[in-house]
Protein backbone atom coordinates (compact mmCIF):
# COMPACT_ATOMS: atom_id res chain seq x y z
CA UNK A 1 0.00 0.00 0.00
CA UNK A 2 2.74 2.41 0.80
CA UNK A 3 4.29 1.83 -2.76
CA UNK A 4 1.04 2.39 -4.16
CA UNK A 5 0.24 5.62 -2.27
CA UNK A 6 4.02 6.65 -3.49
CA UNK A 7 3.55 6.15 -7.19
CA UNK A 8 -0.47 7.27 -7.02
CA UNK A 9 0.39 10.50 -9.07
CA UNK A 10 1.77 8.39 -12.04
CA UNK A 11 -0.96 5.66 -11.36
CA UNK A 12 -3.55 7.94 -11.59
CA UNK A 13 -2.11 10.17 -14.98
CA UNK A 14 -3.90 7.59 -17.14
CA UNK A 15 -7.29 9.06 -16.19
CA UNK A 16 -6.15 12.48 -17.33
CA UNK A 17 -5.69 10.61 -21.12
CA UNK A 18 -8.45 7.87 -21.59
CA UNK A 19 -7.69 7.72 -25.12
CA UNK A 20 -4.24 6.31 -25.07
CA UNK A 21 -4.53 2.37 -24.34
CA UNK A 22 -3.08 0.43 -21.43
CA UNK A 23 -1.57 -1.65 -23.15
CA UNK A 24 0.39 -2.28 -26.60
CA UNK A 25 -1.53 -5.16 -28.38
CA UNK A 26 -1.55 -2.63 -31.39
CA UNK A 27 2.05 -2.95 -31.32
CA UNK A 28 1.83 -6.71 -31.42
CA UNK A 29 -1.24 -7.27 -33.72
CA UNK A 30 0.86 -4.70 -36.30
CA UNK A 31 3.52 -7.60 -36.89
CA UNK A 32 1.80 -10.41 -35.72
CA UNK A 33 1.04 -11.38 -39.87
CA UNK A 34 4.41 -10.87 -40.57
CA UNK A 35 5.84 -13.95 -37.56
CA UNK A 36 2.91 -15.92 -38.97
CA UNK A 37 4.37 -15.42 -42.37
CA UNK A 38 8.16 -15.78 -41.37
CA UNK A 39 7.12 -18.72 -39.87
CA UNK A 40 5.53 -20.56 -42.36
CA UNK A 41 8.23 -19.64 -45.42
CA UNK A 42 10.98 -19.15 -43.33
CA UNK A 43 11.72 -15.59 -43.97
CA UNK A 44 13.17 -13.86 -47.42
CA UNK A 45 16.25 -14.54 -49.33
CA UNK A 46 17.70 -11.34 -49.57
CA UNK A 47 17.59 -8.09 -48.19
CA UNK A 48 15.72 -6.41 -51.27
CA UNK A 49 13.12 -9.04 -50.54
CA UNK A 50 13.10 -8.16 -47.10
CA UNK A 51 12.47 -4.45 -47.83
CA UNK A 52 10.12 -5.66 -50.54
CA UNK A 53 8.12 -7.44 -47.93
CA UNK A 54 8.35 -5.27 -45.27
CA UNK A 55 7.07 -2.10 -47.50
CA UNK A 56 4.05 -3.83 -48.44
CA UNK A 57 2.93 -5.35 -44.78
CA UNK A 58 3.36 -1.96 -44.13
CA UNK A 59 1.02 -0.77 -46.90
CA UNK A 60 -1.02 -3.68 -45.96
CA UNK A 61 -1.59 -3.04 -42.51
CA UNK A 62 -1.80 1.40 -42.78
CA UNK A 63 -4.52 0.58 -45.29
CA UNK A 64 -6.60 -1.69 -42.66
CA UNK A 65 -6.49 0.60 -40.16
CA UNK A 66 -7.47 3.94 -42.23
CA UNK A 67 -10.67 1.36 -43.91
CA UNK A 68 -9.21 1.32 -47.33
CA UNK A 69 -9.23 -1.40 -49.39
CA UNK A 70 -5.38 -2.62 -50.04
CA UNK A 71 -6.02 -4.29 -53.21
CA UNK A 72 -8.20 -1.33 -54.25
CA UNK A 73 -4.91 1.02 -52.88
CA UNK A 74 -2.90 -0.56 -54.74
CA UNK A 75 -4.65 -1.41 -58.15
CA UNK A 76 -4.50 2.92 -58.21
CA UNK A 77 -1.10 3.28 -57.51
CA UNK A 78 -0.21 0.72 -60.39
CA UNK A 79 -2.88 2.46 -63.07
CA UNK A 80 -2.66 5.93 -61.69
CA UNK A 81 -6.50 7.16 -61.78
CA UNK A 82 -5.41 8.87 -58.16
CA UNK A 83 -8.93 7.80 -57.14
CA UNK A 84 -7.64 7.46 -53.79
CA UNK A 85 -5.50 10.34 -52.21
CA UNK A 86 -2.51 9.43 -50.72
CA UNK A 87 -2.04 7.73 -47.49
CA UNK A 88 0.23 10.46 -45.98
CA UNK A 89 -2.58 13.17 -47.01
CA UNK A 90 -5.52 10.59 -45.31
CA UNK A 91 -3.54 10.25 -41.67
CA UNK A 92 -2.92 14.18 -42.21
CA UNK A 93 -6.80 14.83 -42.42
CA UNK A 94 -7.90 11.94 -40.03
CA UNK A 95 -5.50 13.21 -37.64
CA UNK A 96 -6.92 17.12 -37.82
CA UNK A 97 -10.50 16.30 -38.20
CA UNK A 98 -10.77 12.64 -35.59
CA UNK A 99 -14.62 12.41 -36.60
CA UNK A 100 -13.53 11.62 -40.42
CA UNK A 101 -14.49 7.23 -40.99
Amino acid sequence: MKRLKAHQGELLLVLLHPDIPLHTNGSENDIRDYVKWRKISGGTRSSLGRRCRDTFASLKKTCRKLGISFWEYLNDRIRQTGTISPLPNIIRERAANPALP
